[in-house]
């Protein structure tokens, strides 16, 4: 496959500091890997936490081979994310200044007809094939939980003040569980990272009409995603990875948002 990336990054209309992060590259076994990262924290300790797990993740997918099988794939990834981990927690632990940051992340690894998602927090990855889009991820929130017990209906979990307190983050403890999931990723499939400023905001039936607008560039879709957010009030940072096999590669090495 031809596949193509398009990364959108935006501060929103409230925040003075833009705490998200985005990569994406050619890997040298030849996958497609994407990465969102949402950071948290004190003064400018969000960003350093989503700088932190992103340098982390490129530099172990810069060494990222060919699994010999999907769960050798799952086990690698999840090593990976854990790595990452590692890198905020420490760094936080050093420094009384960056006490307690995080990050939410999302990964994607794309190869052939399968791919691999892991991810921690509230950044999400949406897959729209025939016209219909797909959550993949499941949201690490206390709104969540609760919703899933059935102590929230989904409306009221859309409005709950308490929507973005995370239950589970990368860097805010030694040790953390990752989930990590194998998808299939065929020709005409579109994949969508973003973190929870985009996802937040706009409607998923919104998030499908503008993946789904077969008039459109990529490009032009990823801007659509920022603009509707930013419509919608902006009040967070709004990161958009979008991945399709209808373009050409990019080139190794990678680019950031």
């Amino acid at each position: 496959m031809d596949v193509k990336t398009v990364l959108r990054s935006h501060v929103g209309k409230v925040r003075q500091v833009n705490e998200d992060q985005a990569w994406s590259g050619l890997l040298s076994g030849g996958q497609t890997a994407a990465i969102v990262a949402d950071g948290m924290g004190g003064h400018r300790a969000g960003d350093v936490a989503s700088s932190l797990a992103v340098d982390s993740l490129v530099q172990s997918l810069q060494a990222w081979g060919q699994p010999s099988s999907q769960e050798d794939g799952v086990s690698a990834l999840r090593d990976m994310i854990r790595k990452a981990n590692s890198a905020v927690y420490e760094t936080a632990s050093l420094n009384e200044q960056y006490h307690n940051m995080g990050t939410t992340v999302v990964v994607a690894i794309l190869a052939g007809s399968t791919g691999l998602i892991g991810h921690i927090g509230d950044s999400r990855a949406y897959r729209l094939r025939g016209g219909r889009l797909e959550l993949l991820t499941e949201d690490h929130t206390l709104v969540n939980e609760l919703t899933k017990s059935g102590q929230l209906s989904p409306d009221e979990a859309a409005r709950h003040p308490r929507r973005n307190v995370l239950t589970r983050a990368l860097g805010t403890d030694r040790e953390v569980d990752v989930d990590v999931q194998v998808i299939e990723w065929l020709a005409g499939d579109l994949l969508l990272l973003c973190s929870d400023g985009l996802s937040g905001l706009v409607e998923p039936s919104d998030l499908q009409a503008t993946l789904d607008d077969t008039n459109a560039l990529m490009e032009q879709q990823a801007q659509k995603l920022i603009d509707l957010a930013l419509e919608a009030g902006g009040d967070d940072n709004i990161t958009v990875v979008l991945i399709s096999d209808d373009g050409q590669a990019i080139a190794a090495g990678g680019e950031s948002a």
